[in-house]
């Protein structure tokens, strides 16, 4: 039986037209400064959704873009997976509205939560199903409304993230020559660290959403010791090294800890795909945002090989390789 790869074969975002600056949160009362958060994030802005953009219409959107660029119709598509902490409801899944809206009658749809590492584990796990077979094409998809989590009073948190969402449109197949495709990932978590990053509230215990909290100093360090585990794993197993790769796409959260995280495995800082001055913290969909914003000015192009890593609440973490 051939091998087959999960090869990807269209990428899109989509932003909320709200962009909101540093100088603007200052200006609502919030004691910050752009100089702030600049010095210790790279952040200058983000987009913020409406009243009407909720997570799904920001998937379906970034989805509809994968599609375009992969030439491909939604009836192409048999599974949809959402990576998102943010979904429209409590159930059903926000996958299965971007699955109808759409128009996909067929196949299956489902949401997969691990905060900001969401969209590597989705990456991993469409790869599980496309490699054996269980699916032909897959749209994944990181979609998330952070801001209606956060506390706007507290400008530890609040001036960090944005919304947002991006998508990658995998296919399933055989493996030739070219070696494209997803060629290994590594995934990890540890339940322990829980009160480190978190939202505190759900409906099995307060009945609320709850708000975000976060223990920065501790996220920092965590983040440069653990993305370094999971990135020398995917190197052996794959028998690359740092040289190797065309393109480092890391969680877009914070520039100092993805320079340090760069630094750290020897990944030269040109080679470090940047969208967090842009964007700030989208959670699961800062990844695909990166991607499509470096596909869309031309540097990451077929025959590339690409490094994707994230952590996030939990603790989760991952990385995984592709060949563009």
């Amino acid at each position: 039986m051939a091998l087959l790869r999960s090869v990807v074969v269209g990428c899109g975002a989509y932003l909320p037209g709200n962009v909101v600056t540093n100088a603007a949160l200052a200006e609502r009362g919030i004691e910050t400064s752009d100089e702030w958060i600049v010095q210790r994030t790279g952040i200058r802005q983000r987009h913020i959704a409406g009243p009407d953009e909720t997570t799904s219409v920001l998937g379906t959107r970034a989805a509809q873009a994968a599609l375009d660029e992969a030439g491909l119709s939604p009836a192409d598509i048999d599974l949809v997976l959402c990576a998102t902490s943010t979904p429209d409801y409590t159930f059903p899944s926000t996958a299965t509205q971007i699955q109808a809206a759409l128009g996909i009658e067929g196949g299956f749809a489902f949401d997969l939560q691990a905060v900001c590492a969401g969209f590597v584990y989705a990456v991993a796990t469409a790869d599980r199903f496309l490699s054996t077979g269980g699916a032909k094409r897959a749209l994944v998809i990181g979609a998330e409304t952070f801001s209606r989590l956060l506390d706007w009073e507290d400008r530890t948190t609040c001036v960090l993230f944005g919304d947002g969402a991006g998508a990658i449109v995998l296919e399933a197949r055989e493996n030739d020559a070219s070696n494209r495709g997803v060629l290994t990932s590594c995934l990890r978590s540890d339940g322990r660290h829980r009160a480190k990053l978190y939202v505190d509230g759900g409906p099995g215990s307060t009945g609320t959403t709850g708000k975000l909290r976060m223990e920065g100093r501790e996220v920092f360090r965590f983040a440069v010791g653990s993305v370094t585990d999971v990135i020398e794993e995917v190197f052996r197993a794959s028998g690359t090294t740092a040289d190797d790769l065309t393109w480092f796409v890391p969680h877009q959260a914070n520039r100092r800890i993805i320079e340090a995280s760069a630094d750290k495995l020897g990944i030269a800082r040109e080679k470090v795909v940047l969208t967090v001055d842009q964007h700030g913290n989208t959670s699961a969909a800062s990844i695909p945002l990166a991607l499509a914003a470096a596909r869309r000015d031309g540097r990451i192009k077929p025959g590339d090989l690409v490094m994707i890593e994230a952590i996030g609440g939990g603790f989760t973490w991952g990385a995984a390789l592709i060949r563009w």
